[in-house]
């Protein structure tokens, strides 16, 4: 394939039909801030979901001075929601690095917090135009299909980023990039993509939804929990501070057991009804709810009040399991 008609009729397309999305700056360079926030949100998350957290947080922090000046419990706070909570973590330990200098190099990038390959890679071509290579989900269905990858995913990565790099233009990196992303979500689709709308399909060889070829999926394991709802004489309900690092690290929550692949629960507690289910992104958590009153050490708080601390999702559901319960 020659690289340079392929790029030409991308970016055709891309200056046409690219998606307006806050982050981006269409005929100028987007502002790094702005571009780095997305990225860093958008990984493992989707386009509609960030929108309205991205623009939330530009709001709460309109520079990234703003951001690296405030707690981390007002970031994790505003991050509710978006899951994967070390990512918010990161953010806000790398807003101190790059407040103070905004690096433009992908070698440059990769030695800062919750800044890996493709995250260095696309705000390296972006925000500053390096030829920088990006492959994220979309682009590589896009090239095993373009080039008929039969090698399935995970172990086609390696070839596929052989031939992603070999299209990539010296300019316009940044948007070339994001015609592809593009491209992937509107045309280029998992299932029944639109190759008659497709403004590079005469290139492809595949043209099937066939591809990328994937392994048979492995199981999740499933582990087990007792989280405890812990009530004072005054109605007020427990919650402490989960250690920093692990999942859901740094957030506030409900005293728990260990998450353990089997679950033996003593006698003499008392466990609410039902369970909760929470699935991460490597297993299935079953909780169990237990209900205690006692004269434990830590954060009290109304039931009404629970929304106002950084509560992720589990803990939520956890809380309206609860609350359920009480009100029955």
């Amino acid at each position: 394939m020659k690289a340079k008609p392929f790029q030409t009729q991308l970016l055709q397309w891309y200056d046409t039909h690219g998606r307006d999305l806050p982050w981006r700056s269409k005929g100028v360079r987007s502002d790094p801030y702005h571009v780095w926030l997305s990225e860093v949100m958008l990984q493992q998350t989707t386009v509609p979901t960030v929108k309205s957290y991205f623009l939330s947080f530009l709001r709460l922090w309109p520079t990234i001075h703003d951001l690296a000046n405030t707690s981390l419990d007002e970031v994790l706070h505003a991050w509710q929601g978006l899951g994967y909570y070390a990512r918010a973590r990161n953010l806000h330990k790398c807003a101190k690095d790059l407040s103070k200098n905004f690096p433009k190099t992908k070698e440059e990038l990769l030695a800062l917090p919750g800044i890996g390959p493709y995250t260095a890679s696309a705000i390296a071509a972006i925000a500053f135009d390096e030829p920088e290579t990006v492959v994220d989900g979309n682009i590589e269905r896009i090239m095993t299909r373009l080039f008929k990858i039969e090698t399935p995913l995970p172990a086609a990565k390696k070839e596929i980023h052989h031939v992603a790099q070999i299209l990539t233009p010296q300019e316009r990196a940044g948007d070339y990039a994001q015609a592809l992303m593009d491209l992937g979500s509107s045309i280029c689709t998992p299932r029944a993509p639109k190759c008659d709308l497709c403004p590079v399909s005469s290139f492809c060889e595949a043209k099937s939804e066939d591809y990328p070829r994937r392994l048979p999926k492995t199981l999740k394991p499933t582990r087990y929990a007792l989280f405890y709802w812990v009530e004072n004489n005054k109605g007020e309900i427990l919650l402490e501070k989960r250690p920093p690092s692990g999942l859901l690290g740094g957030m506030m929550g409900f005293p728990s057991s260990p998450w353990l692949e089997e679950l033996s629960i003593p006698e003499n507690l008392q466990i609410l009804p039902g369970y909760v289910k929470h699935t991460f992104t490597h297993f299935h958590l079953i909780c169990r709810v237990v209900k205690k009153k006692e004269p434990a050490q830590g954060l009290w708080v109304s039931p009404k009040n629970l929304s106002q601390h950084a509560l992720p999702t589990l803990m939520k559901k956890i809380a309206a399991h609860a609350q359920k319960l009480a009100q029955s």
